[in-house]
């Protein structure tokens, strides 16, 4: 799916796209986030099973759910049940015909939450309580109304009651790291939310300037950065620090700097005009724009404003500013930029321990951005009055990132800033100094970016971030889901603390090809090992050494994190290996391990059906169950494979080369390979003999592809038109398709008795725990036909289990 998302899907009109990957993990519980391109009616389905391309829910007799963003021409957000309407809501939601748009919808038990952005629980936009919950709802179609859709970047993302909490942390939590600021900030100033310019308004706090108000001389202090990125000031000398309006009353002057460092304020009408002169003085052109229409549409009708009343002004939304300023502060960033870049009205030079002077800053603009800053130059500290500070233990190269964000209210991500190195010391840096949207930043850019390579070292530093719970749980499922890369791509795995890499190894999500590489991986962890090598090589040391000094201080992390590893799933082949390996002969835990799972094997799985121990089950989580239910039925593996894994509708998988059947015998009129993945019958379909081993015999086998493994439990065979009915024959399964093991041995079996027959089989046993790319039925014996004895006259193969 992550290859995939790149590209463009685009849906037609009445039509819908279906993945597998598209399905909650959990049966009415999950969130799909997308982006979108559309006019209109951005429709999204929720049903429990897959529908097809044509489906369309108008039509949908079974349960489900429909969202449409944008019905009515882009006018109404609506939701249904079971195609009746249970929402109808105007002005909410609504798509963007201009470029791709976020969203994400929830389900949660009835509940369905619908929002702006990528992740849930931000920008929420609605939501809606089914009283009757549909709790089966599982899998996500794409479709649209009367216009084409364009979806990109779709992917489902969990949604238990634990994921909620997780999720919830990419809203920034306020830690307070910084290590000389113990003291905390008064009230009004320790919501983040609240926390802005407007806190500065008349403040002499961090002011370097200030107004002489009216005949009374009233003193006003501001900040000259704040206000030259607002208008034109034309601050620079000493003597530019005071500004003399003597004719000018107060409460216009405070409704001017209110406007600025506020965004809005209000004023009586009789003081409309001197407002916008003061305002086209300082070249505070939005201002003065207002002030001038306002006044204009006072001439024409003054019944619009009630003269007992005052005027409000807000600044307009369309105005080119920071839109991630905190509290969205109506700065002109362009001008902040240069303002910076020239080094103007800076009152603090910044120092990093090893780098000497890195940068000219202003106090005010760092503490709007951080509280831990704010404390160092308010709070008395030897700070505050110092025109230069000095940080230790901080990065140069993210500190730049930090203070570039700071200026511009943007996270540059470009190839420079690469999220294993740079980006995590820039969330570690935001995090510290309590740089809360940078930290958001950082955490959407790592989400959307985290890769098999960089989950270890980021791994290694997350945990100790408590705001980046959401990180460790997702690198965590990342690790698990990519188990076999990211324990043999690199050996940076054995630096995990013990509780991580135990987390990972009881990830529900675990995904192996083989179990030996989960105990190849635990050896290797205990052993804090510098190079990649198999438990083989574990065992030639322990010959000269002992398995104390080899694991030192992780020998006893060794007895908790073996039995995680599911020795029943090894093969026979290898746990006699294991048996008189040195590892079992000194560590009685691993002797005990493999012996029980020996046990297991030999006794088979009904043996152990009632013990819940988790050793003993599948990791259903690497493989998908494709489950029999009945003779010729529609979950086998060759028919998965022809949907394109349960994406499109069948199409014979032999056709389109997604499955490889050869037969004993050349391709001819009644040897064709493509009629065993068939769904019509053949009257005539046998696989000739051949002489292997200096012995008749004749096969079908069928190659699943590269890449591709099932632990078969279950297979189906269907008898031609003919009377060659088999009675000795096994069936067997291969990973290389020369070395074959027996699944099921039939002698004189009498099942097949009538032509066209079905007949299924279980596979028993430690066998259904082997995953095959290759399967074959081979004859050993002739059947019942005396004219052609050695033909194999099956005319369709199906396969069941768990697929990976």
């Amino acid at each position: 799916m992550e290859k995939k998302q790149k590209k463009f899907l685009t849906v037609a009109p009445f039509e819908c796209a279906w993945r597998d990957d598209l399905r909650f993990r959990e049966a009415g519980r999950g969130c799909v986030a997308f982006d979108a391109f559309a006019h209109n009616d951005v429709t999204i389905v929720f049903r429990e099973h897959v529908g097809s391309q044509q489906y369309h829910y108008k039509r949908d007799s079974n349960p489900h759910y429909t969202v449409i963003i944008g019905s009515h021409k882009n006018k109404r957000l609506k939701i249904e049940v079971d195609g009746k309407t249970v929402v109808d809501v105007a002005g909410v939601g609504l798509c963007c015909a201009s470029a791709f748009q976020s969203n994400w919808i929830s389900v949660y038990d009835g509940l369905i939450s619908i929002g702006k952005g990528r992740y849930p629980f931000q920008n929420l936009c609605f939501q809606w309580l089914d009283s009757k919950p549909n709790c089966t709802v599982q899998y996500v179609g794409l479709s649209s109304w009367d216009k084409h859709v364009g979806y990109k970047n779709v992917s489902v993302l969990p949604l238990t009651q634990n994921h909620i909490s997780l999720w919830r942390h990419v809203e920034y939590e306020e830690h307070d790291r910084f290590d000389n600021c113990e003291e905390e900030l008064e009230n009004e100033t320790g919501d983040y939310e609240k926390w802005g310019l407007e806190n500065f308004l008349e403040s002499w706090e961090l002011s370097d300037m200030f107004f002489v108000i009216g005949k009374e001389e009233r003193v006003v202090p501001a900040h000259k950065v704040i206000l030259a990125a607002s208008g034109n000031f034309e601050f620079g000398s000493a003597g530019d620090d005071v500004i003399h309006l003597s004719n000018l009353d107060y409460e216009i002057q405070h409704a001017f700097l209110q406007y600025i460092y506020t965004g809005h304020t209000q004023i009586p009408e009789s003081h409309l005009s001197s407002l916008g002169a003061l305002s086209q003085r300082f070249e505070v052109v939005s201002l003065t724009k207002q002030c001038e229409q306002i006044i204009e549409r006072f001439k024409f009708n003054k019944k619009l404003f009630d003269s007992g009343k005052c005027v409000e002004l807000s600044h307009p939304s369309t105005q080119h500013c920071g839109a991630a300023f905190p509290s969205g502060l109506r700065i002109n960033v362009q001008k902040l930029k240069q303002i910076h870049l020239e080094g103007e009205y800076c009152d603090v030079d910044i120092c990093i321990e090893g780098h000497g002077l890195i940068a000219r800053a202003h106090k005010i603009v760092l503490s709007l951005w951080s509280i831990p800053f704010t404390k160092m130059f308010t709070n008395g500290m030897s700070e505050t009055a110092a025109s230069m500070i000095c940080l230790k233990d901080v990065s140069f190269d993210a500190f730049l990132v930090m203070l570039e964000f700071i200026y511009n209210g943007q996270l540059t991500k470009g190839d420079t800033l690469d999220i294993g190195t740079l980006l995590l010391q820039v969330l570690l840096l935001a995090d510290k100094f309590g740089v809360a949207l940078l930290h958001q930043e950082c955490c959407k850019t790592f989400l959307e970016n985290l890769s098999e390579d960089s989950v270890c070292p980021i791994h290694q530093v997350i945990p100790s971030v408590p705001s980046c719970k959401l990180i460790e749980e997702t690198c965590k499922r990342k690790f698990s889901m990519h188990f076999d890369y990211c324990t043999t791509a690199s050996i940076d795995f054995v630096m995990l603390d013990e509780e991580t890499f135990g987390n990972i190894l009881q990830h529900p999500d675990l995904t192996v090809t083989s179990e030996e590489r989960v105990l190849n991986a635990v050896l290797l962890w205990c052993l804090q090992a510098q190079e990649l090598c198999g438990w083989e090589r574990v065992d030639e040391i322990l010959l000269n050494s002992t398995p104390e000094i080899l694991f030192r201080e992780r020998f006893k992390s060794l007895n908790t994190l073996l039995p995680h590893v599911r020795f029943p799933l090894l093969p026979c082949s290898v746990l006699k290996k294991l048996e008189r390996s040195n590892l079992g002969k000194h560590i009685p835990p691993f002797d005990y391990l493999v012996q029980e799972a020996i046990g297991f094997l030999e006794l088979g799985l009904n043996a152990f059906v009632k013990d819940p121990n988790v050793r003993f089950q599948h990791r259903k989580s690497s493989f998908k169950e494709l489950q029999y239910i009945c003779d010729g039925d529609s979950n086998g593996l060759l028919y998965f494979v022809g949907t394109s894994y349960g994406k499109h509708q069948w199409v014979n998988p032999v056709l389109s080369k997604k499955v490889t059947v050869t037969a004993s015998s050349p391709i001819s009129r009644f040897t064709d390979p493509k009629v065993l993945a068939s769904r019509t019958y053949q009257g005539t379909s046998f696989a000739g003999p051949r002489m292997e081993d200096g012995r008749n015999t004749s096969w079908w086998m069928v190659d699943i592809g590269t890449g591709h493994q099932l632990m078969c439990n279950y297979y189906t065979l269907r008898q031609d038109g003919s009377m060659a009915f088999m009675r000795y024959w096994n069936f067997q399964g291969s990973s290389d398709g020369e070395n074959w093991q027996n699944l099921r041995i039939h002698e004189n079996d009498e099942t097949l008795c009538k032509p066209g027959q079905f007949a299924s089989w279980p596979i028993d046993g430690s066998n259904t725990l082997l995953p095959f790319r290759f399967f074959r039925v081979i004859l050993n014996a002739p059947t019942t036909d005396d004219t052609n004895p050695w033909n194999c006259c099956i005319c369709f193969l199906e396969l069941y289990g768990y697929f990976h």
